[in-house]
């Protein structure tokens, strides 16, 4: 089930490569103007994103460090 998908991709792969790959030897852009935007959009949303996810993680991670008062050393069965 999964190799006609791997399939489809490989030749996906191949005709990207065989227009993008000249047209940038020869100094073409590959994306148009429209293109560019999208992608310095797209670029910029993900940076967004994985900066505030960073961020949650750590604080999640120092939440998880921080010993809870509550329970005393004990383990977490043992309250």
């Amino acid at each position: 089930m999964l190799l006609p998908l791997l399939l489809c991709v490989v030749i996906a792969l191949v005709i990207v490569a065989l227009v993008a790959i000249p047209a940038r030897r020869q100094g073409r852009d590959v994306l148009t103007a429209r293109g560019e935007e999208v992608f310095v959009r797209v670029k910029s949303g993900t940076d967004a994103a994985a900066s505030k996810t960073s961020e949650l993680v750590s604080a999640a991670a120092a939440k998880v460090r921080t010993p809870a008062s509550s329970t005393d050393g004990a383990a977490p069965g043992e309250r």
